[in-house]
């Protein structure tokens, strides 16, 4: 009999090991087995995680009581806190019951006659007992079917710590791919010749392949040749126990490059015998990439400071000039001709006229976007900016400019189209530090369809070349000259060149680049030539109607000052305001101008909106503006209605007169008829 029981149990013990996975079949299973191999029924009652039972798993060998029994003897969330739980886990021997006292522990109906529990033991911790169950009359449980049960729940002791210890395992080896999975670093594990063994998802992504296909690929494939030579030097280091921590380059399976740092630790197998290395990789390029953008906008910010501080500055010396300008005027025209007064206010008008030009070429760099185009003769651009490309290159480095009189105009802002010629001349010299020659040359050219570059224009075209002699380009940096923040100089923001494309671009042209290296570079600007000229409306205009009475609001006294002294001798009847509000009451009060002249930029009122007030009450009132802003630099802040113009400073007397009449029509008397003031 000893054989067969032998066997029984050693059956058992190999069902249990193949169900260790799944505690449910590890429960049922042992069930199965007492109830087969001792008669009637068993079932058995294991404490969860938390300390209290969990469900019954019971089996009788008739099925029908299985179900039934089940839930009268299941104690599923309580705790082992009852006689019977508490004796278990204290003697740790089986309770043999019979009578009365097997059939507590179910209702009459179920008929229990004996019992038997045992104790199930894990990791010498109670976990629950095996129960055993008969149903007949004077039923009994023999001491060898006790000592059996006993068995019995051994190997059931033996099966719950084996699952829960796999249980555990698998637990924690989930939590650590979770951990290798969710990391934003990537992780590769490799073998000591440096072929991928293990790879997360992350280090996918970096490498730009999936990670199934790492598997088997040696991670010299991502690294150029200092790369390479660089991870066999660290592979070494781990072979000898230590780790290692660097930065590197690594090619993505796109071609693109990645920055990177690799941390290496050494993997030893189960004999201690080096088995690999172990990698984690960072990728730094958004990091590396964020610093520099931060330089650049930092100098971003700092320009558009310096161009704030120009502009102010332009306009407050434009402002002194007009008073300058307009004092030497009067001078000039009360003097006898080839006297030393006259010629001294005629140097005087001369050099606020070399201001004038400096200033508003300065105004056009610090301006905010002003969209306001107009038809610029080439001629005149060129040789307006010639000064600023000499003052850009230095005098080590020689400019020619060629073009004809008959090139095209074209229509732009001339602001940034003098900004998009200075920047070439500055990479020039950025080209040329032991000097050269630039060349600018403009032509007409008739442009077929296609016959440039998709998407460029076509047409009548002004082809403006400029060309250095400085030290070139590579093709491949070439292609990438006009990227912003591109650049290969570290001080340099990478913003000259796509400053000048962003500009064609938005005239509607096309830019080019021919370079070789240590011969020089050629950029070719095409712009659609303009068409002809029309007057704008409002200019030329006359009107029958003299008008006499003149409203001049300027907040600077000495400039509102100069133009009475300028306008009176024509004979107008002249009021003046030093800040618009005043002006606002005046006219609210009964004064009706004939002309308003006021400042564009003022502290209280912009002159826009003070002509906007005024026009309440006189609808059609002649404004005449006055700025040391150029009207691109004003930009939307100011709108020309066929009623109103703009005069820039600095100006003359004669200038401005002549814009009252183009505005407003003939003045009251002759221009100087009347008496000073």
């Amino acid at each position: 009999m000893a054989y067969p029981l032998r066997y029984a149990l050693a059956d058992l013990a190999l069902a249990l090991s193949r169900a260790a996975a799944d505690p449910a079949e590890v429960r049922s299973t042992a069930a199965r087995a007492a109830a087969d191999m001792i008669g009637d029924g068993a079932g058995v009652q294991l404490l969860r995680d938390d300390g209290h039972y969990e469900q019954i798993a019971y089996h009788h060998l008739e099925d029908s009581r299985s179900g039934p029994l089940a839930r009268a003897l299941n104690r599923a969330g309580q705790a082992p806190d009852d006689e019977y739980s508490t004796t278990l886990a204290a003697s740790r021997r089986p309770i043999v019951l019979a009578g009365d006292s097997a059939a507590a522990l179910a209702t009459p109906e179920h008929g229990i006659t004996a019992a038997v529990m045992c104790p199930v033991i894990v990791d010498n911790t109670y976990a629950g007992y095996l129960i055993l169950t008969r149903h007949t009359p004077d039923a009994f449980y023999s001491t060898p079917e006790v000592e059996l049960a006993r068995d019995i729940a051994g190997e059931l002791s033996l099966a719950v710590a084996g699952a829960r210890a796999q249980e555990r395992l698998r637990a924690a080896e989930e939590r650590y791919r979770r951990v290798l999975e969710t990391i934003p670093e990537g992780v590769l594990q490799l073998d000591p010749e440096g072929v991928a063994t293990y790879a997360n998802e992350p280090i996918g992504v970096v490498l730009g392949m999936p990670r199934s296909e790492l598997i088997g690929v040696s991670l010299r494939g991502f690294l150029d040749n200092v790369g390479q030579k660089e991870l066999d030097r660290r592979i070494v280091e781990c072979k000898q126990g230590r780790s290692t921590v660097g930065a590197t380059r690594m090619m993505r399976a796109d071609g693109s490059r990645r920055s990177v740092r690799m941390s290496m630790m050494p993997v030893r197998d189960d004999n201690g015998e080096f088995g690999g290395v172990l990698c984690m990789i960072t990728d730094t390029t958004d990091h590396i990439d964020a610093r520099g953008l931060k330089r650049q906008l930092d100098h971003l910010r700092r320009l558009d400071s310096l161009g704030q501080l120009i502009g102010g500055l332009s306009h407050d010396f434009n402002n002194l000039m007009t008073v300058v300008a307009g004092s030497a005027d009067m001078i000039l025209s009360q003097t006898e001709e080839g006297s030393s007064q006259h010629a001294l206010a005629k140097d005087i008008m001369d050099a606020v006229s070399t201001g004038r030009t400096l200033t508003h070429q300065l105004l056009a760099f610090g301006r905010s976007e002003g969209n306001r185009p107009e038809v610029i003769p080439i001629p005149d651009l060129l040789t307006d900016v010639q000064s600023l490309f000499s003052r850009t290159l230095g005098e080590r480095i020689g400019l020619d400019l060629t073009f004809g009189p008959d090139v095209w105009p074209v229509k732009a802002e001339r602001g940034p189209l003098e900004q998009a010629l200075v920047n070439l001349a500055a990479n020039a010299r950025d080209a040329m530090l032991h000097g050269g020659m630039v060349r600018v040359a403009a032509t007409n050219e008739v442009v077929e369809p296609g016959q440039l570059a998709e998407g460029a224009p076509n047409g009548k075209l002004v082809h403006l070349v400029v060309t250095d002699t400085g030290v070139g380009m590579e093709e491949e940096i070439r292609k990438r000259a006009l990227e912003p923040f591109f650049t290969t100089r570290p001080t340099a923001a990478g913003l000259g060149l796509a400053t000048t494309a962003g500009i064609v671009q938005n005239l509607g042209g096309h830019i080019e680049l021919e370079s070789r290296p240590r011969i020089g570079t050629t950029v070719h600007i095409y712009l659609p030539a303009a068409e002809e000229q029309k007057q704008p409306a409002g200019e030329g205009k006359t009107r029958s109607a003299v008008i006499g009475r003149v409203l001049i609001v300027e907040d600077q006294p000495d400039v509102a000052q100069l133009v009475q002294r300028l306008i009176a001798p024509a004979g107008y009847e002249i009021a003046v305001a030093t800040d618009a509000l005043t002006a606002v009451t005046q006219v609210a009060s009964g004064a009706r101008p004939d002309l308003l002249i006021t400042d564009v930029v003022m502290p209280t009122m912009t002159g826009p909106e003070l002509a906007g007030a005024l026009r309440t009450h006189q609808p059609d009132l002649p404004v005449l503006y006055m700025s040391g802003y150029t009207a691109a630099s004003l930009g939307p802040q100011l709108h020309l209605d066929e009623n109103s113009m703009l005069l820039e400073k600095p100006f003359t007397r004669s200038t401005l007169l002549g814009a009252i009449r183009s505005l407003c029509g003939p003045q009251p008397n002759p221009a100087g008829s009347g008496t000073g003031g």
